[in-house]
């Protein structure tokens, strides 16, 4: 039997004590729930970093200044997101139910009770949450906590992927992540969720969380096994970085952009921003990056037979001066190498060699 009291003894001892003192401050009859992936994650015996709280019966406002730290109040949905001391953030949400009059885009809130606010949520194993108080309480509504011991991936409700089909990409994300399996259910939903894909603009929004994620290659696997692979380009190049160490996300981008027919179209959807275009560029020139840097990780996944160019110093080591002159050799390399003279650096170095020998003649 699964015990509140051991769930909140897996978060980190700060997170304990706020938690505990946040529910005190509430005090009865309000309710105040650690809710989602937070429980999720401490079931599972990782250690959670991300916290949302779900409130019950008092104005979130009022608990997050009774609370005394630093917050931002969004009226819209009745919510909060309080800076914790360590630098993370909490998003402290007012229980509320949600309807989705038109697929894909933003739903309509309601005020809720505790449960309803577990039931308007994706997957079942996001469902359960941990009401907080002096003796701690594990509350599952949807079975979440049996799925999560069967590693199973399952939606909320079968229309699930029809009103949000972002929810088809974080459950790639969460199934790669945490060795998930999806339920028959959820493959039933993929039609529905690539009809409404265009209209989703959260979407490309979860996408851009994908190439943030330890193996982004893993999660759009996912998306692939389950027939949603036509939502992102040739996954090859994010194959190959997913066995290199140290790739950061803007390298994990940049290879997405790499096999996209139009990279400028892809990058402004998923808003990523210029940085990985740019390394994209980068990695396709002819300038000399060090090995490790994520310049070269690319350009030895785009062009594997490529080659490190001979830089300045092999130039001064020829006898040439520091100065113009170097400029001049390295450009007149370069020239070689796009017009597909030179295949090998031996046949770069001979270049080299004649170059220099004309100039001091």
């Amino acid at each position: 039997m699964v015990v509140g009291k051991d769930i909140l003894k897996r978060l980190q001892p700060q997170d304990q004590a706020w938690l505990t003192e946040l529910a005190a401050l509430a005090g009865p009859p309000a309710r105040v729930a650690l809710v989602g992936g937070a429980v999720r994650d401490a079931l599972l015996g990782v250690t959670p970093l991300d916290l949302d709280v779900v409130v019950e019966g008092t104005g979130v406002e009022e608990l997050a200044r009774a609370g005394g730290l630093p917050f931002l109040f969004h009226p819209a949905f009745q919510n909060a997101t309080l800076d914790l001391p360590d630098g993370r953030f909490v998003d402290l949400v007012q229980a509320r139910r949600e309807t989705y009059p038109v697929p894909g885009r933003n739903p309509v809130p309601r005020p809720g009770t505790l449960e309803d606010d577990l039931r308007r949520r994706d997957f079942t194993v996001n469902t359960l949450a941990l009401v907080l108080g002096p003796e701690p309480q594990l509350l599952d509504v949807a079975g979440g906590l049996r799925d999560l011991q069967a590693r199973a991936l399952r939606p909320l409700h079968p229309r699930s992927f029809h009103e949000d089909a972002s929810r088809l990409v974080r459950g790639a994300r969460i199934a790669a992540r945490l060795d998930l399996q999806a339920t028959p259910e959820l493959l039933a939903q993929v039609p529905d969720a690539l009809n409404v894909a265009a209209q989703t603009p959260r979407l490309w929004a979860e996408l851009k969380l994908l190439l943030q994620e330890p193996h982004p290659y893993h999660a759009a696997l996912k998306l692939r096994e389950w027939g949603a692979g036509d939502l992102l380009p040739d996954l090859r190049v994010l194959a190959a970085l997913d066995q290199l160490p140290d790739v950061n996300s803007q390298t994990h981008a940049a290879g997405l952009l790499a096999t996209a027919p139009d990279p400028d179209a892809l990058a402004a959807r998923l808003g990523v921003g210029e940085k990985p275009l740019h390394l994209l560029s980068r990695a396709r020139s002819d300038t000399f990056y060090p090995p490790g840097t994520p310049e070269r990780q690319l350009r030895g996944i785009l062009n594997p037979e490529s080659y490190p160019p001979l830089t300045g110093k092999d130039v001064l080591a020829l006898g040439l001066p520091a100065g113009k002159e170097v400029g001049q050799a390295l450009a007149h390399l370069a020239e070689l190498r796009r017009a597909g003279h030179l295949k090998t650096q031996v046949e770069e170095r001979a270049a080299l060699y004649e170059y220099v020998k004309k100039v001091r003649h």
